[in-house]
């Protein structure tokens, strides 16, 4: 059986609403797009510093919202594998594990090894789950995120907090987001105060 593995990013007041680009996700006239990305320039400096690359190497399938889906078709799904460093490596990734969309409204989808989860996305979730070994991965995705929450089907949370107040945009846990009884699994901090917070379900909290 695989895990299901939230990784976002968030602001201290919760805000994951486009943290790498000024276009990313423009919904709601949001202002702020790429507030993450002074802070990552100081924890960059090699890859010992950088804990997404070594999360990635565990990922075995992507699971995304209609949203966030195109947006990594956009650029993932279209960028040179041959790039050097974590960009080309993560293309190469991406490109070959499967990618699994929720969403009403795509009747096609473009990138390679896609597929559509269909109206019951619960049920379908909770088949990948039970058939694919290993992490799979969910980025930004919010709507989707709190449905699975809602299914009890979200096995860790890994939240990069980072040291900034926006006051507006997207939620991770918005208003009405089911209860959720977590545990703390680790903590650390970057260079540049961004908080690397690893949560489990209560009582599955072991070494990260």
């Amino acid at each position: 059986m695989g895990s299901i593995v939230v990784q976002e990013f968030v602001t201290l007041d919760g805000v994951a609403q486009a943290p790498g680009g000024s276009d990313e996700d423009l919904e709601g006239g949001f202002p702020y797009g790429g507030w993450q990305m002074d802070f990552d320039r100081a924890d960059t400096s090699g890859t010992s510093e950088n804990p997404v690359a070594a999360w990635e190497e565990r990922t075995e399938a992507l699971l995304l919202g209609r949203v966030t889906y195109e947006l990594f078709a956009g650029s993932w799904g279209v960028w040179d594998e041959g790039a050097p460093g974590f960009q080309g490596e993560l293309t190469r990734r991406y490109n070959r594990v499967p990618k699994y969309v929720a969403s009403r409204t795509l009747t096609g989808l473009r990138w390679k090894n896609s597929h559509l989860l269909g109206p019951d996305v619960s049920a379908a979730v909770a088949q990948l789950r039970a058939d694919t070994g290993g992490e799979i991965r969910v980025w930004g995705s919010t709507q989707l995120v709190r449905a699975l929450a809602e299914h009890d089907l979200v096995d860790e949370y890994r939240l990069m907090v980072y040291p900034i107040v926006l006051g507006l945009g997207k939620r991770l846990f918005g208003s009405g987001f089911p209860v959720s009884r977590l545990a703390l699994a680790s903590s650390r901090a970057l260079p540049s105060g961004v908080l690397i917070n690893i949560y489990r379900r209560a009582g599955d909290a072991g070494a990260a």
